[in-house]
């Protein structure tokens, strides 16, 4: 195990840190555009007909297809993986974003409105609280995917835990797998975890019982 660290350590933490980086980037990206749009679509339904489909193509297109048409247009740099994870990351938390603000009872927003709130205030103190399990829930699926889709950064020489994995496959070396596998599991469970904190401490209060149901 020592020879092991003392040959791959500095090389595994390094990719670890670049594999976090790629994620933690990518996913507040696709978060921020994934929220706006989602966000955007409830105010206008009829939109979602034709941008939810267009959105949902890229969903369909392998990883490293998406990447290698990005780096025909970006190169190789670490903006093609970026823009590619977070187009990826975007599509879950749009349609979250999406169906929990359409999903908040009617009920509510009469009654903000009764209560003399703008538009924009009962979304921002009304809607988005109550669709915030939802939307929340969308991120823990984008970050969670996130981590694995990263591996592909490699495939186009811009480091992170792929590098490992590929270099172990091509040399049908198990140790190497297993050194960008494992700490790739390991962090999606971490981010797992804590975007779990996250919901419940977003979630109101009169809703989390009803959430741990």
């Amino acid at each position: 195990m020592r020879m092991l660290f003392d040959t791959y350590g500095a090389l595994l933490v390094k990719a670890i840190a670049v594999h976090t980086g790629y994620v933690l980037v990518s996913v507040a990206v696709g978060f921020l555009l994934g929220l706006a749009l989602g966000i955007l679509l409830s105010r206008v339904p009829r939109w979602s007909g034709v941008i939810l489909p267009v959105v949902s193509i890229f969903q369909t297109i392998p990883g490293l297809v998406f990447i290698g048409l990005l780096f025909l247009v970006l190169g190789m740099t670490p903006a093609t993986v970026i823009t590619a994870l977070s187009i990826y990351a975007m599509f879950p938390v749009l349609k979250n974003t999406y169906t929990g603000i359409l999903g908040v009872e009617r009920k509510y927003i009469e009654a903000a409105k009764g209560c003399g709130m703008s538009r924009f205030q009962a979304l921002t103190k009304v809607e988005l609280p109550l669709a915030m399990p939802t939307i929340v829930a969308g991120l823990r699926m984008s970050a969670v995917y996130t981590v694995s889709w990263a591996v592909l950064a490699a495939m186009i020489g811009q480091g992170g835990l792929g590098d490992f994995v590929y270099q172990g496959t091509n040399s049908n070396n198990n140790t190497l797998i297993l050194l960008g596998a494992i700490p790739a599991a390991i962090l999606a469970i971490a981010i797992g975890a804590l975007i779990d904190l996250l919901q419940k401490r977003v979630t109101p209060r009169g809703l989390r019982k009803e959430v741990g149901k």
